[in-house]
């Protein structure tokens, strides 16, 4: 089952009041939407936008009331709530992490602890997938987003390792690219404090996705939509998406457009930690346009 994370900490930085409406731009399994419509009734609503046309599909048989719904990407907020007439919007969301459906019952080869194929797509009618980065982009380029979007210090060794083996056979599954990283990658990798592919599978999942890039189009989209005194919230899970939503802030904060309602960024409590263990890089950030 998928736990919402940071459940009390949107609630409150959403602060939502009865009648009022939000979006959840990332709405996934409904988990956050759900207790938001808790506090926005009688007849507030949740414009929900899911990118995974089969996430969507079972939100939307469920048909809970007072939640709309769009198959969409948030880069394109502004053209959904035109399209949904959805306003005014004293709030909106974005959870960056994962839906646990998608590493569990997905099959789309986001855990290196299966063996899946090694797609990572979260919208299907993408073009890109990881096995098409691994086995056709140049090693310089495989390198390159190894480093930049996992922060990984063997990503030359790995595009390397890589290039070698595509030779052999084509590299089409989660399990053939897991024992390529347990050949190169040292056997104390980061003293064992993170699995030794974690940083690989996030620099694929980010690059298939165009997971940065789209952020910062999504934020600034958020940033013209809100309406006065709404509230932007952001749940990110690694570093760069955290840099991205703090510079983002501080720079609309210095135009007097926001104002930034967290100082740090929030982290769950011992607790939720202890309960979910994917909660445990979670980072909440808050602002209000003024």
């Amino acid at each position: 089952m998928h736990l919402p994370v940071l459940l009390n900490e949107v609630i409150n930085y959403l602060d939502p009041q009865p009648n009022e409406n939000f979006i959840d731009a990332t709405c996934g399994e409904g988990g956050h939407s759900l207790a938001i419509l808790e506090h926005n009734k009688p007849q507030g609503k949740v414009l929900g936008i899911e990118t995974d046309s089969v996430l969507y599909q079972r939100l939307k048989e469920k048909k809970i009331p007072r939640l709309l719904l769009a198959n969409d990407s948030y880069i394109n907020l502004g053209k959904i709530v035109t399209a949904n007439n959805f306003s005014p919007i004293n709030g909106i969301l974005f959870d960056l992490g994962m839906c646990s459906w998608h590493l569990d019952d997905s099959g789309r080869g986001f855990s290196y602890l299966k063996d899946e194929p090694l797609d990572m797509r979260f919208d299907i009618n993408n073009n890109v997938t990881a096995a098409e980065i691994v086995n056709l982009w140049p090693s310089e380029d495989i390198e390159k987003i190894i480093k930049e979007y996992g922060e990984e210090r063997y990503a030359k060794r790995i595009a390397l390792a890589i290039k070698e083996a595509r030779k052999k056979e084509r590299i089409i599954s989660t399990l053939q690219l897991v024992n390529i990283l347990k050949r190169v990658l040292p056997p104390n990798y980061e003293h064992h404090r993170i699995h030794f592919a974690t940083r690989t599978f996030q620099a694929l999942r980010i690059a298939v996705n165009n997971e940065l890039e789209n952020l910062s189009l999504g934020l600034e989209e958020a940033i013209k939509i809100v309406s006065p005194q709404g509230r932007i919230v952001v749940i990110s899970f690694h570093s760069l998406e955290d840099r991205i939503v703090k510079n983002l802030f501080r720079k609309y904060k210095e135009q007097n457009i926001l104002k930034i309602l967290t100082k740090k960024p929030v982290t769950p409590q011992k607790e939720e930690k202890e309960a979910n263990l994917r909660s445990r890089s979670a980072k909440l950030r808050a602002a209000l346009k003024i």
